[in-house]
């Protein structure tokens, strides 16, 4: 065909052309190019291994309220060396994602606006699954709050758990790009569970503050 050229083998003589073989020097500089791919994606995976760690201490460290902004910040000069790696950083997607969960974290606790996928310098598959994997969060924090009888302050993370959930269900992926179904399911489920949560304690609340005030309960008056 016009324009395509194809090498020949050498020819062995009368007895036809010689088998094919790969060009002098081919083997080894694939045995370069292959240890050099080798390297590249040992060394993302260690620095995603190394990334997912840090973003779990600071989630650990802002429920424990001793989060500060120096580990904030170790942790975002990490994921912008990380992010500036050459290679396919799809294969640190999950530290990617755990490193959204934790900066989401940081904001929320903060009562700051919550940083964009942009602003992180993310793509939207590890950005939207840190963005589901956040209501978990959210719900720790509720269930702390109403542990230390905040139930105005637990109402308010609810809202916010059942806004998060409303915004992933604007999405939808196949699987192979992210398990986002998955996500979706479980975000529902721990908005429900607070739900009930939620009401039980405020009706608690109330029941208390009622015989706090000298209210007789139901079956008194009767």
């Amino acid at each position: 065909m016009g324009g395509m050229t194809t090498r020949r083998s050498p020819s062995s003589g009368k007895g036809g052309p010689a088998p094919s073989r790969l060009p002098r020097g081919e083997v080894a500089r694939l045995q370069q190019e292959l240890a050099r791919e080798v390297a590249v994606r040992d060394r993302l995976f260690e620095m995603g291994r190394s990334l997912r760690r840090a973003s779990q201490d600071l989630m650990r460290s802002i429920h424990a309220g001793s989060a500060s902004t120096s580990a904030l910040e170790k942790l975002e000069a990490q994921a912008r060396r990380f992010l500036a790696e050459p290679g396919d950083l799809s294969l640190g997607d999950e530290a990617l994602q755990e490193y959204a969960e934790a900066r989401l974290l940081w904001a929320i606790r903060q009562g700051f606006e919550l940083p964009s996928a942009k602003e992180l310098g993310l793509r939207a598959g590890p950005y939207l699954g840190g963005l589901a994997d956040v209501v978990g969060e959210v719900r720790r924090l509720t269930l702390e709050e109403l542990a230390r009888g905040e139930v105005s302050r637990a109402e308010e993370r609810l809202r916010l758990m059942e806004e998060l959930y409303h915004t992933l269900m604007q999405f939808e992926a196949p699987r192979g790009v992210l398990a986002l179904k998955p996500k979706q399911d479980s975000a529902r489920a721990l908005v429900e569970r607070t739900r009930s949560d939620v009401v039980l304690a405020r009706v608690l609340s109330r029941a208390g503050a009622g015989l706090a005030l000298g209210v007789p309960r139901r079956e008194e008056q009767d």
